[in-house]
């Protein structure tokens, strides 16, 4: 049986929908900053074509570099220690966090899940690199989400897109198979995170 974290969790930072999301706390991304979009199959964009991933959505919506650093199939463990080497490369000013779905699909459980996502915001944070973290449902049903992403969000005070993908994958109409967006949904995945980082005065 998977580990849960306590689900006692207090107000989210900047979650779409979110009233303190209306708040500025940070300056703009000048127009040359590097973002880099790391996670999974959902950030490589598996179901639609590379010009219709949500990184390359995104950076028609920013206009800023949005690196693609998905890795398909990949958990939160494997993306810790790839992660360094990422930011190594790409020297970006902000990474969107977007992992745990193999974790989830795999039932590593949640404690697990959740402390290596705390430790790539620490690595990120070690570097200077903001970090927007992104929400993923649990696999087998799309409308209940592990609480330990909002928990994290406010650990750390990041960003935070509670719904993003929850929504998408829980609408037929934007899935490309049981588990991963279509070009649509995708696109939607872009959007509600453009507005998250204009909420927070990323860019």
């Amino acid at each position: 049986m998977p580990e849960k974290e306590n689900t006692d969790a207090g107000p989210v930072t900047a979650a779409a929908g979110d009233s303190n999301a209306d708040k500025n706390w940070f300056s703009p991304l000048p127009p040359d900053a590097v973002i880099v979009a790391f996670g999974d199959s959902l950030t490589f964009g598996t179901g639609a074509t590379t010009e219709h991933t949500y990184p390359s959505e995104l950076e028609r919506l920013v206009s800023r570099r949005v690196i693609n650093a998905g890795a398909p199939g990949e958990d939160t463990e494997r993306g810790l220690r790839r992660l360094p080497l990422v930011l190594d490369e790409y020297r970006p000013s902000l990474v969107i966090l977007c992992h745990g779905a193999n974790d989830l699909k795999q039932g590593f459980g949640d404690l697990q899940t959740s402390e290596n996502i705390r430790e790539m915001i620490r690595i990120c944070r070690d570097r200077g690199v903001l970090v927007v973290l992104v929400g993923i449902p649990y696999p087998t049903l799309f409308s209940s989400k592990p609480p330990f992403y909002a928990m994290i969000a406010q650990e750390f005070q990041v960003p935070f897109a509670l719904d993003a993908v929850a929504d998408v994958l829980a609408d037929s109409s934007l899935k490309s198979d049981s588990i991963h967006p279509n070009a649509r949904g995708y696109r939607k995945i872009a959007e509600t995170i453009a507005d998250i980082l204009r909420q927070s005065g990323i860019i």
